[in-house]
């Protein structure tokens, strides 16, 4: 009976893959590193693991309330002001106050014509 509906790990949708299809709006998946500030605390750095026009999910374990003023400085950006719009399991998500240009936080930082030494891959002989 469990043969007619093999799990496929590679193809199923994760609880969160299923509650981000359904938002509105294009969200990007990615991979990187923010200045966070919340009023009354030191600035921190979180990680942003997606971002859309209207706001991001980051990686943020401090405790704070839903609708908290918040402001993000994002790669390519600069920094955005927006509000928590939730926050749960060491991750907020942030509603931007206007939306921003996802893909600008995609362009390269550098205008340098090769590629640093500590970013190349590093190959082995065998």
């Amino acid at each position: 009976m469990m043969d007619q509906f093999p799990f496929d790990p590679l193809t199923a949708l994760s609880a969160d893959d299923f509650a981000a299809s359904q938002r509105n709006g294009s969200r990007d998946s990615l991979m990187l590193a923010a200045q966070f500030r919340v009023a009354g605390r030191p600035d921190e750095q979180v990680r942003v693991r997606n971002l859309s026009q209207g706001g991001l999910m980051a990686e943020y374990t401090q405790p704070i309330e839903r609708g908290a003023p918040v402001e993000v400085e994002v790669r390519g950006v600069g920094w955005v002001s927006g509000r928590i719009a939730w926050a749960t399991d060491g991750r907020v998500g942030i509603a931007f106050d206007t939306p921003i240009d996802p893909l600008l936080a995609r362009k390269p930082v550098g205008g340098g014509t090769q590629t640093p030494t500590f970013v190349k891959p590093i190959f082995t002989r065998r």
